[in-house]
């Protein structure tokens, strides 16, 4: 296409990247681009149009001071609609598993491994991550997007045929598959955008979120509502089906990205594409991740530290992280974390260890908020999930409300410390709670709905401009990675500490009625009749009154409220560290232009005084 391609958008952006305002008038002389002086210090004309650069703040300004306009069609909105659907499947699955934790393994007999109905999710979302961004770069983002997305599909209908906890952990294992994508829908409403609007960008994303985690939580309370359906895990996860496929289908017809530089280099060669990802990384990460959380999640649960079915994988997968850091930061340079990434400015590296605090955030609420309100405050379990619903509510505003925030005002540092002190007074609230509080859990989804809308936003905005531009999806994949990262490891310490807790509560319960009155034989009875919330089985124990009842009932309930505490009281601590290490960041207010890093379509820049400029 030679010179004639430059058209003066694009010069504009370049002077936009610069600092400088350019106005753009028509010109019947063309100048090849070459002979554009990088001083831009007097007139040069290209393409039918003068521009004449002026020093000043903003985008490029056309016709004597009158703003420019990209002008984005329906392709483009219509592309970020279709990969926000993948979005919002990701996220229904995701609460759904959520919710119904409990209910899952209630109905299988295996309470105690709930965790692993999570667990498996947020795993392959943290080994995925840098894989799927890395690969995108040689193999494109489309059909990597709709591949694994279509794993959704496989996943859900096989946790909907589930006859035993074991193929419950299977289905939701393949469903992760699916969320090990949710990265590169950041990247693509990112770069598709100028990047000065990716905060409406991510925006969108976050508004994809909340809608399909609110359809999520509303879908799974209907299903389960007054515990009359027992199964309705399974039809949850047909219509999770449902959505995983349209999704799909939209995204086939409604994203069309050009080819990657690294795809067009190295088309047809497959085996030098495998060649450039980080497989010894992925391998130690996997291998970390699993350990890791396997170890915790047998912690007095029911064996002691001590014990090797705790010690054993806790310390070899230690030891995997370790070799995982040394390899990542001494061997491997340009790998699943390229050193490039740090080299821009501080912002990534402060914004990938605030990602991680999120991550913390976030899996801490969807594991165990809707627990305590359904235990305490709630039997209808729709309007448990309710409560639940009201902070993604909250969130799309929020969300909005951000990404304004940021393309006008171009300010990232405070609104990230907002955040995560609000996620401070969110946690620092429920640890204040008691068995009474059941107005104050209708309040505090607010904050964190606020929070979660402001951080996620801000976070990926900041990642992705505080990096070299070939490397935006690399960027990606360690944020959300090391975000999903926060949640695994911040699920693992939950479950050890809650487990640790109620393992107290054979003795707590014991202790108060048997000081009571009850005889030392019945304790194991009542115990059991006070798990399974068998009223006509703790009438008939031996021994045991009304007042008996009464007094056990407390104590079962404490102890539940202690172990609670346990979970929201470090959460609380991890997120006011995590505001302290974004007191850092500063606000890169020159990154944010009008260049699009990966249109698909041509781009207008309209003259308001007539006329329009066309890539």
């Amino acid at each position: 296409m030679g010179y004639s391609g430059y058209s003066s958008w694009r010069v504009a952006a370049v002077l936009a990247m610069s600092g400088v305002d350019a106005d753009i008038t028509p010109s019947r002389q063309t100048t090849p681009l070459s002979k554009v002086n990088n001083s831009f210090s007097h007139t040069r004309q290209c393409d039918r149009h003068t521009v004449r650069p002026h020093v000043g703040s903003g985008g490029p300004q056309i016709a004597a001071g009158v703003p420019a306009a990209l002008t984005i069609h329906a392709k483009t909105w219509l592309a970020i609609v279709g990969v926000g659907l993948i979005y919002s499947a990701q996220l229904f699955s995701l609460v759904g598993a959520g919710v119904q934790g409990n209910a899952i393994g209630a109905h299988f007999g295996q309470p105690n491994k709930v965790t692993w109905v999570t667990t498996p999710i947020t795993i392959l979302t943290v080994i995925l991550s840098p894989i799927v961004t890395q690969a995108a770069d040689y193999w494109g983002r489309k059909w990597l997007l709709i591949g694994m997305t279509f794993t959704g599909v496989i996943g859900s209908i096989v946790v909907a045929r589930a006859n035993n906890f074991n193929i419950i952990i299977l289905g939701f294992t393949i469903t992760g598959v699916a969320n090990g994508a949710q990265a590169l829908v950041h990247v693509v409403t990112s770069e598709v955008l100028p990047r000065r609007w990716r905060g409406y960008g991510q925006a969108t994303d976050m508004v994809a979120t909340a809608v399909g985690a609110i359809g999520g939580l509303l879908a799974a309370g209907g299903l389960n509502r007054h515990g009359n359906h027992p199964e309705g895990f399974r039809t949850f996860y047909y219509i999770a089906t449902g959505i995983f496929f349209v999704s799909c289908v939209l995204c086939v017809f409604a994203y069309s990205p050009p080819p990657t530089p690294k795809q067009r280099e190295y088309e047809g060669r497959f085996w030098d594409k495998m060649a450039m990802l980080d497989w010894a990384g992925y391998v130690l990460l996997a291998l970390f991740l699993v350990l890791f959380s396997v170890g915790l999640s047998y912690s007095k649960n029911p064996y002691s530290w001590s014990d090797p079915h705790v010690a054993a994988p806790f310390a070899i997968g230690i030891f995997f992280g370790v070799l995982l850091v040394i390899y990542e930061a001494w061997v491997q340079k340009d790998g699943m974390i390229h050193h490039e990434l740090f080299s821009h400015n501080r912002n990534f590296s402060i914004a990938t260890v605030c990602s991680f605090g999120d991550g913390i955030a976030f899996f801490a609420t969807n594991t165990y908020f809707a627990f305590q309100v359904s235990f305490f405050y709630e039997r209808d379990a729709l309007r448990t999930v309710t409560h639940y619903a009201l902070v993604f509510i909250v969130a799309i505003f929020a969300s909005v409300a951000t990404g304004t925030y940021i393309s006008v005002v171009r300010e990232v540092r405070w609104i990230t410390v907002l955040a995560f002190l609000i996620f401070t007074s969110f946690f620092g609230g429920l640890a204040s709670t008691d068995e009474n509080s059941s107005t104050l859990v209708w309040g505090l989804p607010v904050l964190l709905g606020g929070a979660l809308g402001i951080s996620l936003n801000t976070l990926v905005t900041i990642a992705q401009i505080s990096t070299p531009v070939h490397l935006i999806s690399s960027a990606t994949g360690v944020l959300i990675g090391v975000r999903s990262l926060g949640g695994v490891v911040g699920l693992a310490i939950y479950q050890a500490l809650f487990v640790d807790e109620l393992s107290n509560l054979p003795a707590n319960v014991g202790g108060a009625v048997v000081e009571a009155g009850l005889p030392q034989s019945s304790v194991v009875k009542f115990i059991t009749a006070l798990r399974a919330e068998n009223a006509t089985a703790l009438a008939a124990v031996p021994g045991a009154t009304e007042e008996i009842i009464e007094i056990g009932e407390k104590a079962f309930k404490d102890t539940y409220l202690d172990a609670f505490h346990h979970v929201w009281i470090p959460a609380s601590a991890f997120v006011g560290a995590t505001a302290i290490v974004a007191v850092f960041l500063f606000n890169p207010k020159k990154e944010f232009n009008m260049h699009v890093d990966a249109p698909v379509e041509k781009i207008e820049v309209e003259r308001h005084a007539g006329g329009v400029v066309q890539a």
